[in-house]
């Protein structure tokens, strides 16, 4: 039954359209009018209101605050950063007019050409050049020093190929960007907030990430220094989960914000940029699910214990909705979650089908029988095992099986990843290897040119330099020049 509601292809035989199945059918997200762009629907949008409210507490504990900027941006204002103009050019949208007017047959509309802007606008792709405008008018002295600001929006970059939550063109992230009156600040500060997302994706998502530095090609258009962290894939692939920036004074003095420091001396202004996305939705999908639907861990669930009834007749059932509705209430004062679902519109067996689809890590039925052996089944929605248990007790035997599947889920990921992360000291070795997917720590001698060789030749790209990776030096594999230690290479979304 379970398998005639879903439908799911295995992952085994296309992952690619495992992915793309379950994120619709799960009810998390569908495609839009507007090319490139989704919608989000309740269920999806659930899980990442958590991830947001999640993320919210963790950056105002570290002394950060929301503000809102214009999704609208001076096309001029762009250019100011030269290497940032370069990296986003090709991905902006343009908004030429401000005004529609009827056809001359009245039969549709059309662009007023009398309506033209006076300077086009960009709808932002990011943020950095017009929160800089705007910084420039708040920062005069270094008591107007640090300001911690992120912002939660919507950006728009012209996507060619999309995915629903890995790569579309319109999508949901936070930005935070912070100035700084010293080098030593700014780089501390960009250093906290890779370690939050870290922190957030494995404590939160039951994400293992790699920490570590970009290569300069890789790095963030206009940046000194990108730091990132990379999520492994069950298909081997790896998925850039968040980024961090140190963007030195390259913005500052893109916009002259300079401002007096303590010994009354002008300087130039240092800063950060950093940020996660609804791309989070895709790492949590493809880490967990299995052919059965989404695996949700339970920090992260919007509906993290359903109850089901088992019964025959509506007598039942009201004896059955008073033991259910107290256990529900027992959990929803433990802080959890609960769905209690009682309703007569679909059998027990399609309710399974459809909470195990949507991940829901607990479920617990409840029957006739049940009440009279004082007993209900659990069934643990990570590993898809139930047993019968006492129901005296039962929410903290609950409260205590979310925790571990929690830990669970991160064990089986890292357990993953790790077997999947091995060393090669040879090319051949190395395209070879590709070919099954992983992280491959090789030799790099620290060119662009080996690099762009790599990329070329297999696909694979450097995703980063791990901050605690291996440092022992060796030659690289291609050109045999030396090289101070190993870095990442893996394919990727």
């Amino acid at each position: 039954m379970a398998k005639e509601l879903k439908g799911l292809t295995k992952r085994s035989e296309n992952y690619s359209q495992w992915y793309n199945e379950l994120v619709v059918k799960a009810d998390l997200a569908e495609q839009s009018a507007v090319r490139g762009c989704m919608v989000i629907k309740p269920y999806g949008y659930a899980i990442w209101e958590k991830i947001q409210r999640q993320l919210d507490d963790m950056f105002k504990a570290t002394g950060h605050v929301n503000a809102y900027f214009p999704l609208l941006i001076p096309k001029s204002f762009l250019s100011r950063e030269a290497e940032h103009v370069k990296g986003f050019a090709k991905e902006c949208a343009v908004v030429t007019h401000y005004r529609l007017k009827s056809s001359e047959d009245g039969k549709s509309v059309i662009v007023d050409p009398a309506a033209k802007l006076e300077e086009e606008l960009i709808i932002r792709p990011t943020s950095e050049t017009i929160i800089w405008s705007t910084y420039k008018n708040w920062i005069h002295s270094y008591r107007d020093l640090p300001i911690l600001c992120n912002q939660w929006a919507n950006v728009f970059r012209w996507e060619m190929r999309t995915r629903l939550f890995l790569r579309t063109a319109e999508f949901l992230w936070q930005e935070g960007h912070t100035a700084h009156a010293t080098r030593e600040e700014a780089e501390t500060e960009a250093v906290k907030m890779l370690n939050l997302y870290a922190d957030f994706a494995e404590n939160f998502m039951a994400v293992p990430v790699v920490k570590g530095v970009k290569s300069e090609t890789e790095r963030f258009a206009g940046a000194l220094e990108t730091y990132t962290i990379e999520a492994m894939m069950q298909d081997g692939k790896a998925l850039q989960s968040g980024t961090s920036h140190f963007l030195g004074q390259n913005f500052a003095k893109a916009f002259d914000v300079q401002f007096l420091d303590k010994n009354n001396k002008l300087d130039y202004v240092w800063a950060t940029s950093w940020g996660v996305s609804t791309r989070l939705m895709g790492a949590l999908i493809m880490t967990h699910s299995d052919d059965n639907g989404l695996v949700l861990p339970p920090k992260l669930a919007p509906i993290q214990v359903v109850i089901i009834p088992i019964y025959k007749n509506e007598e039942q059932l009201h004896t059955i909705d008073d033991k259910a509705e107290a256990i529900a209430t027992n959990l929803r004062k433990m802080g959890l979650s609960v769905k209690y679902d009682n309703s007569d519109n679909r059998r027990p067996g399609f309710k399974f089908a459809d909470y195990e689809l949507k991940g829901v890590p607990v479920r617990l039925v409840i029957g006739a029988r049940d009440l009279e052996n004082g007993t209900i089944e659990v069934l643990r929605r990570d590993t898809l095992e139930k047993e019968s248990v006492s129901i005296e007790g039962i929410e903290d035997r609950v409260k205590a099986l979310l925790d571990d599947i929690q830990n669970n889920m991160f064990v089986k990921a890292k357990t993953y990843r790790d077997e999947r992360t091995i060393n090669v000291d040879t090319y051949d070795e190395f395209k070879e290897k590709i070919e099954e997917g992983g992280f491959l720590m090789a030799h790099w001698d620290g060119t662009p040119e080996t690099e762009a060789k790599i990329k070329e030749e297999t696909k694979a790209t450097i995703r980063c330099i791990p901050l605690d990776g291996d440092t022992t030096p060796g030659v690289d594999m291609i050109t045999g020049k030396p090289s101070a230690r190993r870095v990442m290479f893996a394919r990727a979304y």
